[in-house]
């Protein structure tokens, strides 16, 4: 067995603790290695979506701006190592190994997402980064990674109904959650809220001394050409991360570089050959999301997927998400529909969502991806989305990636 292979099947044996939220067992751990979090500055990103997209501009922004920069975000597509990313780069296996070992040894009580965001932090303390910019895990008050001292800037980009047996069931109350990573000094930028939402946050603002800042547009400069796709959303999230690198002194050219230079594996991410063949590949994973990638497949908005009007889709996804709200809304937009369980334990059974919307079942997800294709053929669409897991499987699959050794936990 490898090193990389024992390390994670330690790792994953913490997934039963479940999500544990509190911040004093990654604070003693952190003390135990001297505070990493504390040895550089940070960008901190809370919101029920939008946050990844918004952390992966600002880090590319701040690296052509000359920055040395950390980049931490979950869950992964292919290999965990992506999680933790130093000048665009995930950590070596190597260094993943070394450090995940330490954290399990120092924490036997830390939950798998407390294990990854203190080894997250001593990866960029010990690499000396100049700035990190941190993805929230889940909410923001009791979140691993809220243990961060007040950071330069502190961002939420968008709240909506999701986690509600964790956070709260009522917008005010996941606001209120959320809000809970803005500081006393730090520069506050927010997308575009519901008025029950921003009133936490500007609560939050006057009680700690933060500052809220105004939100700029999306466009770094008229007409800038931005190499994504188009999606709803989009422009908020990359509102946002402008404000954000505006705010830490990026200029236009490196604020331009900075965002046509940006990878988001799995988010609107469209593969083909050709013309032909074409997958679209999106980490839709609650109803919020999958509302925006509904506007992205309308005829109207599918730009260079106009002709191939004819979609599949391949949906999977886990328990504690409200799966049937997703399809509701996709099953819409998808005339073709494959289910399949996305590859961790705790999958909702295909045979259970098919009871509930028509479509295939597959027993795996290539062989989704054959049924799916079959249905549209050559010039169709191929749109795999519901579950980040069930993504980055197919994501591998169609490129050929490389993956993490299976773990048995």
């Amino acid at each position: 067995m490898s090193e990389l292979k024992r390390t994670l099947e330690r790792l994953y044996s913490r997934v039963p603790l479940g999500t544990r939220l509190g911040l004093e067992r990654v604070e003693a751990v952190c003390r135990y290695f001297g505070d990493p979090q504390a040895k550089f500055e940070a960008v901190h990103v809370a919101g029920t979506n939008g946050k990844g997209s918004v952390c992966a501009f600002v880090a590319s922004t701040l690296r052509t701006s000359g920055k040395k920069v950390g980049l931490y975000t979950s869950p992964h597509l292919s290999r965990f190592a992506e999680r933790i990313q130093i000048d665009g780069e995930p950590i070596s296996d190597e260094l993943l190994v070394e450090l995940l070992t330490e954290v399990l040894d120092a924490g036997p009580e830390l939950t798998f997402f407390e294990v990854s965001t203190v080894a997250a932090f001593l990866a960029f303390a010990r690499a000396g980064v100049d700035i990190a910019v941190v993805e929230v895990g889940l909410g923001g008050r009791l979140d691993a990674t809220n243990v961060l001292p007040p950071p330069r800037v502190a961002a939420i980009t968008r709240i909506a109904f999701d986690h509600m047996d964790l956070l709260g069931d009522s917008l005010s109350a996941i606001a209120r959650e959320k809000a809970a990573i803005i500081k006393s000094g730090s520069k506050v930028v927010v997308g575009r809220l519901h008025p029950d939402a921003r009133a936490e946050v500007e609560q939050r603002v006057a009680e700690v001394g933060a500052e809220l800042l105004e939100l700029g547009p999306a466009e770094p400069l008229p007409g800038a050409r931005i190499a994504y796709p188009r999606l709803a959303m989009f422009g908020t999230n990359l509102a946002v991360a402008n404000t954000i690198a505006r705010t830490l002194g990026v200029d236009t050219d490196a604020l331009l570089d900075g965002i046509e230079s940006t990878q988001w594996p799995g988010r609107n991410e469209l593969l083909h050959r050709g013309n032909q063949d074409l997958t679209l590949l999106d980490c839709a994973h609650n109803p919020d999301a999958t509302v925006a990638l509904s506007h992205v497949l309308d005829p109207s908005a599918l730009g260079e997927i106009e002709s191939r009007r004819e979609v599949a889709l391949v949906f999977g996804a886990v328990k504690r998400k409200n799966w049937r709200a997703m399809m509701r809304r996709l099953e819409q937009v998808a005339g073709h529909r494959v289910f399949v369980a996305p590859p961790v334990p705790d999958a909702v059974d295909p045979n259970e969502i098919a009871a509930h919307f028509s479509g295939q079942v597959a027993g795996t997800v290539g062989e989704a991806l054959t049924l799916a294709r079959s249905a549209v053929g050559s010039r169709g669409v191929v749109v795999v989305t519901g579950s980040t897991y069930l993504v980055g499987a197919a994501r591998s699959m169609l490129l050929g990636l490389p993956s993490d050794p299976p773990v048995e936990s």
